[in-house]
């Protein structure tokens, strides 16, 4: 499976963004799928992730009330909406996706197949 992001970009502090996440083939059957973000000089940290057979999501604490995951299982895409962003957001997010194993969680070494990363920056 390959992954493909869009939907990055430069906001204001209090604006949204949505980012989308193309995958070359259904991800109906993977049991973990998830947003990371890594800053200049900071470690890859988990933004959220979420089950696609089921629908299960959980978030960050740094996000939770702010950022929503979801997918569109016809269409193979997984999305994040960012709203109400933070200077502190800034960062290169990335979509993953757990294709070799039934793992699903905050760590990044459980998933196999990640995207490209699209920029997002917040300026206050």
């Amino acid at each position: 499976v390959q992954l493909v992001e869009s939907g990055g970009g430069s906001v204001q502090a209090g604006g949204s963004l949505r980012l989308s996440c193309a995958a070359s083939d259904t991800t109906r059957g993977t049991p973990c799928m998830a947003w990371f973000r890594q800053a200049p000089g900071t470690e890859r940290e988990a933004v959220a992730y979420i089950t696609p057979r089921s629908g299960y999501s959980e978030y960050a604490a740094s996000v939770k009330g702010r950022f929503t995951i979801s997918q569109d299982n016809a269409k193979n895409t997984l999305f994040l909406q960012m709203d109400n962003l933070k200077p502190e957001d800034t960062a290169v997010y990335y979509c993953a996706a757990v294709i070799h194993g039934n793992l699903c969680g905050w760590d990044s070494d459980w998933y196999n197949a990640w995207g490209q990363g699209t920029q997002v920056t917040v300026s206050s």
